[in-house]
């Protein structure tokens, strides 16, 4: 049981995945170059500090809401022509059209784009330069987070179609968060990311 839980978690956010690897390939290319600017635009509060950071781009965030609806309609076609609709937990309960899956792929994107800034806010605040972490505790806790933000944020949105309840959306976040430092150790390997966390 635990097993197909596991599975149907993977099947489900598989268009994530996806769509964060393309992004980051996105957002090294020379495409769309204009919108390569922060998101806060340059802004500081009164700490003297940045908002967000030059990292946290209208670039990125373009690539996550393109990226998330391409691959959940590709995806949602390929579970149905494989019929996999049993393993996503998106087709528990609605069905399985274009439509829906543009509408959940946008979510997607979103959710992954707007859960990340108040990690990024916090950094800021302590004075972390980005896409740096600190030493000691406070590394361990910072590298879980940046893997674990924008999965906060995708698991609530498969929480609004299906009732996973608090527990399953908690193992979602850390399973997520795992999966997400494995893969960005494959992606420093393939030179797609500078560093590993």
């Amino acid at each position: 049981m635990m097993l197909k839980t596991i599975l149907t978690m993977y099947v489900t956010l598989t268009p994530v995945i996806l769509s964060g690897i393309a992004n980051m390939a996105w957002c090294k290319s020379s495409i769309l170059e204009s919108t390569r600017k922060p998101i806060d635009n340059g802004k500081s509060l009164s700490d003297g500090k940045r908002l967000f950071g030059e990292n946290k781009t209208w670039k990125g965030l373009i690539g996550y809401l393109l990226f998330n609806a391409l691959f959940t309609v590709l995806w949602g076609w390929l579970c149905k022509a494989a019929s996999w609709e049993d393993l996503d937990f998106f087709y528990r309960h609605h069905e399985n059209t274009f439509a829906f899956n543009l509408i959940i792929g946008v979510l997607l994107g979103l959710a992954y784009s707007l859960f990340e800034l108040p990690n990024s806010f916090l950094k800021r605040r302590l004075g972390i330069t980005p896409g740096k972490t600190l030493q000691g505790f406070y590394k361990v806790f910072f590298v879980f987070l940046d893997q674990a933000d924008s999965i906060f944020g995708c698991a609530l949105v498969v929480w609004l179609f299906y009732d996973l309840d608090l527990p399953l959306y908690l193992f979602y976040v850390l399973l997520g968060a795992g999966t997400h430092i494995i893969v960005n150790i494959l992606l420093y390997f393939a030179g797609l990311r500078k560093n590993m966390f």
